[in-house]
């Protein structure tokens, strides 16, 4: 049986690690029953990558939680869902048409002219960070840099004052790794309800006073005569948070990391600065900032390798697995940023494909050429295997990277 499988995705070198677990997998299991819960549910996983594109763009299953067949609504008195579902009516968790609606809105308010105009300000924003690191000697990189830039963007990007700026930090680990982790339910609903607050006040004042920036838009937003509803208003403002930073924050730090135990890749790239692009696909391909497709439930029965997939049952599609799928790409494991351009999935697939690529990418790039640049010498302060990861499939990511520089 697959789910016999002496497998643990959870220990801390898988977490460091995943790649040989998830080849493992996708020989052996190719849909592996997860004997842990994640994202509320113990997930059927799929680790190749001609199955993760079907179920990307799957019918047969549902990213709407309303739409699970079997599910009990959440009682009045759970605050903690009550309160994720009050900020979880966005694009990444509903179904055409709502998803239709709500995309078209985002992207008049989320336009390619808007991301090239910040290209400036990010460099802008990366030099005074880079100046801060270089004054310091050792930092830790993603509380010094890999945190602070993203956040800063997304939150001016928005209009958030930068006097804020750290309570929407706080926030969004809270909600995202406490729901992730089903850990400090209490907390998890308070930073919600406080996110929540906040935003109702501030929607209420760009109505009264419109500015410059993305929450006026999102505000004022219209698509064939029908706008965000208030509920729509605060999940999408989440989402523009969570995927404008957190997903960054792991390019970025995975990005450098990756550089670093490749030294003769970082040469090359600062040799030849023009490879910055394909440098930022490639670390997306080899150890993207996600380690696994967002939420998808089974509408009907769905049979798969000799499994029977149940309705209501939660599937995820390891996009670190799909994108090391030697089906796929040749020689997998080897980081080369000189790589022709690949198909990989790092940002998903179909229609629920990552809006905020552009601007990640753009992010990524500014990021590691000017660290190239400006700071030379950065060097791990610590060994590989003593790096802690976030404890989820969903985030690939580490929770502190000692440097020097």
């Amino acid at each position: 049986m697959l789910e016999m499988l002496d497998i643990d995705l959870y220990t801390p070198e898988v977490l460091r690690n995943p790649h040989p677990t998830l080849a493992k997998l996708r020989v052996e299991a190719p849909l592996y029953y997860v004997p842990h819960i994640e994202m509320s549910s113990k997930p059927w996983l799929l680790t190749r990558y001609d199955d993760s594109i079907v179920l990307l763009n799957d019918e047969r299953f549902t990213k709407d939680m309303t739409h699970i067949p079997g599910k009990e609504k959440s009682r009045s008195g759970d605050m903690m869902m009550q309160a994720a579902a009050s900020i979880n009516r966005h694009m990444l968790t509903v179904d055409p048409p709502d998803h239709t609606r709500l995309r078209a809105l985002i992207h008049k308010a989320f336009t390619p002219r808007i991301i090239r105009e910040l290209e400036g300000r990010i460099q802008e924003i990366t030099d005074g960070l880079i100046d801060e690191m270089l004054a310091k000697g050792q930092v830790d990189f993603l509380t010094s840099f890999a945190v602070p830039l993203p956040i800063t963007v997304i939150a001016e990007l928005l209009g958030i004052p930068q006097e804020d700026q750290e309570k929407f930090r706080y926030w969004s680990q809270t909600i995202v790794l406490g729901g992730l982790e089903n850990s400090k339910p209490d907390e998890v609903a308070a930073a919600a309800i406080d996110f929540i607050m906040y935003f109702h006040e501030m929607f209420d004042q760009r109505r009264a006073e419109p500015r410059e920036d993305l929450i006026t838009a999102l505000v004022q937003a219209e698509e064939a005569g029908e706008k965000l509803d208030q509920q729509e208003l605060i999940s999408m403002v989440f989402l523009l948070l969570v995927a404008g930073h957190e997903t960054t924050v792991n390019l970025i730090a995975n990005g450098m990391l990756a550089l670093l135990q490749h030294p003769e890749q970082m040469a090359k790239l600062r040799d030849q600065p023009d490879l910055i692009k394909n440098a930022v696909e490639e670390i997306l391909r080899f150890d993207g900032p996600i380690g696994s497709s967002t939420m998808r439930w089974a509408l009907e029965p769905i049979e798969m390798y000799g499994q029977m997939i149940q309705p209501g049952e939660m599937v995820l599609a390891s996009l670190l697995g799909a994108n090391r799928d030697p089906e796929v790409f040749q020689n997998p494991n080897q980081f080369d940023i000189t790589r022709p351009p690949s198909k990989h999935i790092a940002f998903g697939n179909g229609i629920h494909y990552c809006v905020g690529a552009p601007l990640a990418r753009m992010e990524g790039a500014i990021a590691l050429n000017m660290l190239l640049n400006r700071a030379p010498n950065l060097a791990l302060a610590a060994e590989v295997d003593e790096l802690q990861w976030n404890p989820t499939l969903l985030l690939h990511g580490m929770k502190a990277m000692p440097v020097t520089v």
